[in-house]
């Protein structure tokens, strides 16, 4: 099992990274992505230090790391930028915090955020049909979310998704070890979402081609 979305107390999570880790593998997952929360402040902090962490701990036995970056609340104009600034700096791996319904995530981020050809759009709320379609022909990832409050509109992404044949991922956003799910339960997230077992499927082989392609 894979996980692409997860925090720790290197922005507004609970657990320290090797914590984090550990909880995801005897969870029974394989591979992780730490993407803490960042912007124009913090980012040359985090991301070299989750860097650091992920390559020591990949040279052990065990799960798989990655090390990667949840760009969050910034204005949607400075997304492009602060994208190539990100990945420069070494995340493998580019999230943005797109417009959930429980949060004052600016307009437009969504838009930007796929015309900066991000990784994943985590939790995009009522995504239009027209920014899904851009999402199929940049190859942005958009997400299903266990995450209370922005799990909401998963059947709107996930109807609008599944029409017009844009890639999803399902990703738990943890703040905390009551977030980390069993991966005997992670199915009814999607089924709940109006797909099939079919969907989820996909969606294990969509988040293996992610890692396969993120990690050394």
């Amino acid at each position: 099992m894979i996980d692409l979305h997860t925090h720790s107390i290197f922005s507004d999570g609970e657990l320290t990274p090797a914590e984090l880790a550990r909880r995801f593998e005897v969870t029974g997952y394989r591979v992780l992505a730490i993407t803490d929360h960042g912007d124009q402040s913090n980012i040359d902090l985090i991301i070299p230090r989750l860097v650091a962490f992920c390559e020591e701990l990949n040279r052990l036995e065990g799960i798989r790391l990655i090390p990667g970056v949840e760009l969050t609340h910034v204005r949607p104009e400075a997304i492009p930028a602060l994208v190539s600034r990100s990945r420069k700096l070494g995340a493998r791996l580019v999230v943005v915090h797109g417009e959930t319904m429980v949060e004052p995530v600016a307009p437009r981020t969504n838009r930007m955020a796929i015309e900066s050809a991000v990784d994943i759009l985590a939790h995009p709320g009522l995504i239009t049909e027209e920014e899904v379609l851009l999402a199929k022909e940049r190859s942005v990832y958009l997400e299903l979310t266990l995450r209370k409050g922005h799990s909401l509109t998963n059947g709107h992404v996930a109807k609008l998704a599944h029409k017009i044949g844009t890639p999803m991922l399902l990703n738990s956003d943890t703040h905390a070890p009551g977030d980390i799910w069993p991966v005997s339960r992670l199915h009814e997230i999607v089924v709940g979402a109006g797909l099939t077992e079919g969907d989820y499927q996909t969606m294990l082989r969509n988040a293996d081609s992610i890692a396969r392609r993120c990690l050394p």
